[in-house]
């Protein structure tokens, strides 16, 4: 099967514009016979990159404009964005995951929340970041273990995991022990981060790993944003990106690529998964259920997302 992580810059903050985007990359990707799509972190509509400058956030003021901004571009997982991705995933025949900003019930809270887009079966999951990151706490919600499960596409079992989730052994873990073999690893870009998180996860559960990171360039965002200035003073590159598809194993066959947009594309085969798992198998074989054993609890928190 073919493979494909999309390298993009969102329209910054504008859902809209983003999904449309979004949707001739579909096209691009499924037209060079990918089967598999994955867009990065929060893809719609862009990672909160003002929480990473100090001079913002040790000021509230400054704090409420970009929240304000970031609540506004927010989606519903059953809204028309998502919606109409899943339209055209399914008439391409393709599976999609697509990272994106979800509202919360309250309204003034967001999640960070990965949509797996099945062909014929529309959205079959909705993955909500367990822990947001250091800084993304202060704008992103905690959210729970309902999207912790793999999907069935083709011949492959499919997870997915956001950005520094990546690096949570008992996250990973939950979706190697339901067979997972193409793992999916969604960033907002940043090739220090994404590389040996990647090759480790191909090395530990002896699977695909598809990461696929954004980008983020001085020119990405709008001059009417207000918190522009603080973002991009003094560099042109705000996220670098660094997507790559590595096999069981740990071997990069494709990227990193860096500082550009682009598709990169891998063909996979389920036969590869099966022979690296002769040695490891961690869910499997080279488990000790009987003296390690984890419990998942995977209710929905929070609505209104997938039940």
């Amino acid at each position: 099967m073919k493979v494909a992580a999309i390298q993009a810059a969102p329209v910054f903050l504008d859902a809209r514009a983003t999904t449309d985007k979004a949707l001739g990359l579909l096209r691009k990707a499924a037209g060079e016979g990918a089967e598999l799509i994955v867009f990065p972190e929060v893809f719609i509509s862009g990672y909160p990159s003002w929480l990473r400058v100090p001079s913002v956030v040790t000021n509230d003021e400054l704090l409420k404009i970009g929240h304000v901004a970031y609540l506004q571009s927010a989606v519903d997982a059953s809204g028309p964005e998502i919606t109409e991705i899943a339209k055209t995933a399914h008439e391409l025949g393709v599976f999609a995951y697509m990272g994106f900003l979800e509202k919360t019930r309250s309204g003034g809270s967001v999640y960070a929340s990965l949509a797996a887009i099945h062909p014929d079966n529309g959205v079959v999951g909705v993955h909500r970041k367990l822990k947001p990151t250091f800084q993304e706490r202060l704008i992103w919600s905690d959210g729970d273990g309902h999207g912790l499960e793999v999907h069935a596409w083709s011949e492959f079992r499919l997870g997915a995991l956001n950005c520094y989730e990546n690096w949570l052994p008992l996250a990973r873990h939950a979706l190697y022990a339901q067979g997972e073999d193409v793992h999916i690893a969604t960033w907002p870009g940043d090739l220090d981060v994404t590389e040996n998180i990647s090759q480790f996860i191909a090395m530990e559960g002896r699977v695909y790993v598809i990461s696929a990171s954004g980008i983020l360039r001085t020119g990405d965002i709008p001059k009417s944003f207000a918190l522009r200035a603080q973002i991009v003073e003094g560099r042109d590159v705000i996220n670098n990106g660094g997507s790559m598809i590595v096999e069981p194993g740990g071997k990069i066959i494709a990227g990193p690529v860096i500082d550009e947009e682009c598709i990169l594309y891998a063909d996979i085969a389920k036969e590869t998964v099966l022979a690296e798992h002769l040695k490891l198998d961690p869910a499997g074989h080279y488990s000790r259920n009987d003296v390690l054993r984890l419990n998942v609890n995977r209710e929905r928190v929070d609505g209104p997302g997938i039940e």
